[in-house]
């Protein structure tokens, strides 16, 4: 279930559009979504194809996939489907950034973000365990995505920095990424040890 953006709040703050203002994505997420994954913007390549992590090179899909080796994913042509994949299995994928001005993908690049409306998605996703940050800028915004999305009278909410997965990550091997992603899986109960 992919829901609009715009939908998730009447009182969001909406900044006044000009041609500079870039738009993120609507959040991925579902009743069975346990774990978040918050990144940052969506780059270029993502926004040009309104996906999440269209990038050829970033690896996201294919980080995932190695940790879920028992159940085929969809290719990069059948997007929704990948969509549908990810929450079969429990997670859900959004951004900290409802929109920004940026010049190319990278998170040095972002100027005047507005911060999504993180408290209207916690009804969609009663079942949410772990915020899992993909990159550092996502996780600048931990403390407030935590306050937001916990359910008063739940169990508190973990919330994880993890490697980004995005090709300006070069520093981490693909091992290196799947390690510390594997980890987050097993914090929400999505993956055994």
């Amino acid at each position: 279930m992919t829901l609009s953006a715009r939908s998730l709040s009447p009182s969001a703050t909406v900044l006044p559009a000009d041609d500079a203002r870039l738009q993120g994505l609507a959040p991925v997420v579902g009743p069975r979504t346990q774990l978040l994954v918050l990144g940052s913007f969506p780059g270029v390549a993502s926004l040009a194809q309104q996906q999440y992590y269209a990038h050829p090179q970033n690896q996201f899909w294919r980080v995932l996939q190695a940790l879920w080796p028992q159940h085929p994913q969809p290719g990069a042509q059948d997007y929704a489907g990948r969509c549908a994949w990810l929450l079969e299995r429990g997670l859900g994928v959004w951004d900290v950034y409802d929109s920004c001005e940026r010049e190319g993908s990278l998170d040095a690049a972002i100027r005047r973000p507005q911060v999504n409306d993180f408290a209207a998605l916690r009804a969609h996703c009663p079942q949410l365990r772990v915020i899992a940050h993909n990159g550092a800028e996502s996780f600048r915004h931990a403390d407030a995505a935590l306050a937001a999305l916990h359910l008063p009278g739940s169990a508190p909410l973990q919330a994880l920095k993890l490697p980004s997965t995005s090709p300006a990550n070069a520093g981490w091997s693909f091992e290196r990424k799947r390690a510390a992603w594997h980890e987050a899986l097993v914090a929400a109960g999505l993956v055994t040890t």
